[in-house]
């Protein structure tokens, strides 16, 4: 069930996005060559329990997975799309990698979700415009999240935009309501119709989240029962912001 969040909800969610933003921008300057996602998982639950918080993603199992998520951050590296483990098979990250963060807080009970994507160190040409294409494609997903429009019109803008690149979109993950929980209706793909799917209404919160891969858009599950990777083994990137929808366009609760 789609749900609209009442104004003083969404005056939580917009505290615990400011909250958040910061957590990721400390966890962005720490992603550097030499060190382990272990770390940065560490970093994330320190900067979480400091401003008596919770993480939304630690213990959370989603529906069809076998068991909880173990750790508070997703740290996913080159091939990996999205919801690597850091703290099970750490990796050092070494110069010319990328890395998606994703983060999930609980703030006052209410739920934000955010991720970006980062170079380690200097990268290729490729990569710098792998990620910026990606960037740019929330920012066009999310100007599409107008009330009285429809969830196509968000994932038509984004397919459309992304098209001339030759990327691969993801299909098998989307965007998806949040606030409540970690994951609510609507699903929200990065691709589609424009008027179709759900209207989309003032009140309702939505983390919009393009994942583009250089190659293929179909991707395969490691056997930790979490981490999703290219099928062709070329690089991802990923980036998301919750949003809520209001009656003059959307506002990004986590920048």
């Amino acid at each position: 069930m789609i749900t609209i969040k009442k104004p003083e909800e969404i005056a939580i969610l917009r505290e615990g996005g400011k909250r958040h933003a910061e957590i990721l921008r400390r966890l962005v300057e720490m992603a550097k060559p030499s060190i382990a996602t272990r770390e940065l998982n560490d970093l994330a639950e320190r900067l979480i329990k400091e401003g008596g918080d919770e993480a939304a993603f630690l213990g959370y199992t989603p529906k069809d997975a076998k068991r909880p998520y173990p750790a508070s951050l997703c740290v996913s590296v080159n091939d990996g799309v999205v919801h690597g483990i850091p703290n099970e098979q750490e990796k050092i990250l070494k110069e010319g990698d990328i890395v998606s963060l994703d983060l999930g807080l609980r703030h006052e009970g209410l739920i934000t979700d955010a991720a970006v994507t980062v170079p380690v160190g200097k990268i290729d040409e490729a990569a710098e415009k792998l990620i910026g294409a990606t960037k740019k494609a929330l920012a066009i997903g999310i100007l599409a999240a107008q009330a009285g429009r429809h969830v196509g019109d968000i994932g038509e803008a984004i397919e459309k935009f992304v098209a001339p690149f030759g990327y691969g979109i993801v299909r098998d993950l989307a965007g998806h309501g949040v606030g409540y929980a970690v994951h609510e209706p609507p699903f929200v793909p990065n691709f589609g119709k424009k008027g179709k799917g759900k209207k989309l209404l003032p009140g309702m919160v939505l983390a919009i989240e393009p994942m583009l891969n250089e190659g293929t858009e179909k991707v395969i599950l490691d056997s930790d029962g979490y981490t999703y990777r290219t099928a062709d083994g070329k690089r991802s990137a990923h980036f998301e912001h919750t949003v809520v929808i209001t009656a003059s366009g959307a506002e990004i609760l986590t920048s």
